[in-house]
């Protein structure tokens, strides 16, 4: 999928504004309504609708029009490509979504906000995406002072956050900065802990040929491995294959059947591209 991605086919502008909607279902459905500004031009506009009553969606055209024009002016057109259309279309989507208020519960909206903040940023990043906003200053001083742009972005938008004091009081603060936690827990759980798998090594001083039979016949991407034992220091062969989590169990089972003194080491993988994992 990674080039129909790239190649803008449907696929790829579907998961670009279902991105952006989970985006603003998290600023119109739980931020706005209790006027907690989590970081970004979002929250500025936010703050911005507290204060002077300005409209939300405006205020982020506003502002992602300017960080679009720096853009122009200090990275380039592949930069301004980038982010052109989703700093354009967030406003748009802020616009034509319901604004309302579903819970009661402050504490329980800035816990779904920051979740589906956190997916929504996150699938605009899989596609190498950007809502534009404030993610645009950050590369700016990244190429003129050569700071990582994940540090200046937590400080433009702990700045945004510490704003909400002046708005609607310490609370507001609070509520915002466990916002901003909840987006960065689910937005590395989104990345990496929601499709984890296992890589599998075995080796088997016996019955290592029927192992690697049983893999080949019953699983995809065998892979194996000349060794040297450490303590024999005989030539050896190591399996190593790589499995969902719903398949380890049955895996590890199988190989124990045919030796029971099987040597399995599994480690842990956040990731896999290519093969049957497309994604």
């Amino acid at each position: 999928m990674g080039k129909e991605k790239h190649g803008h086919t449907w696929q790829y502008w579907l998961f670009f504004l279902s991105g952006l909607e989970i985006i603003t279902v998290a600023i119109n459905l739980f931020y706005a309504p209790i006027n907690v500004a989590a970081g970004g031009s979002t929250g500025i506009a936010i703050l911005v609708d507290a204060v002077w009553g300005i409209n939300r969606s405006l205020t982020v055209f506003i502002i992602n029009s300017l960080m679009l024009i720096m853009a122009a002016i200090f990275l380039g057109r592949q930069t301004l490509k980038k982010v052109a259309i989703g700093s354009l279309l967030l406003p748009i989507l802020m616009e034509i979504t319901p604004s309302l208020k579903l819970t009661s519960n402050n504490m329980l909206a800035v816990i779904y906000g920051g979740v589906l903040m956190g997916i929504g940023v996150s699938m605009l990043y899989r596609i190498n995406a950007s809502s534009g906003g404030t993610t645009i200053p950050p590369l700016i001083i990244k190429k003129y002072f050569f700071i990582d742009p994940a540090i200046s972005l937590m400080i433009i938008d702990m700045s945004i956050i510490f704003l909400n004091i002046f708005v609607d009081g310490t609370e507001a603060f609070l509520l915002a900065a466990f916002s901003q936690i909840i987006t960065t827990l689910t937005m590395h759980y989104t990345e990496t802990g929601f499709d984890k798998k296992f890589q599998v090594r075995i080796m088997s001083n016996q019955q290592l040929e029927q192992i690697k039979n049983m893999l080949q016949r019953d699983y995809d991407g065998l892979t194996v491995y000349n060794v040297i034992g450490g303590y024999s220091d005989k030539d050896k062969q190591q399996l190593v294959i790589i499995v969902d989590t719903n398949e380890y169990g049955q895996l590890v089972a199988k190989a124990r059947e045919i030796d029971p003194e099987a040597f399995i080491v599994t480690e842990n993988i956040a990731k896999v591209h290519g093969g049957k994992w497309q994604m």
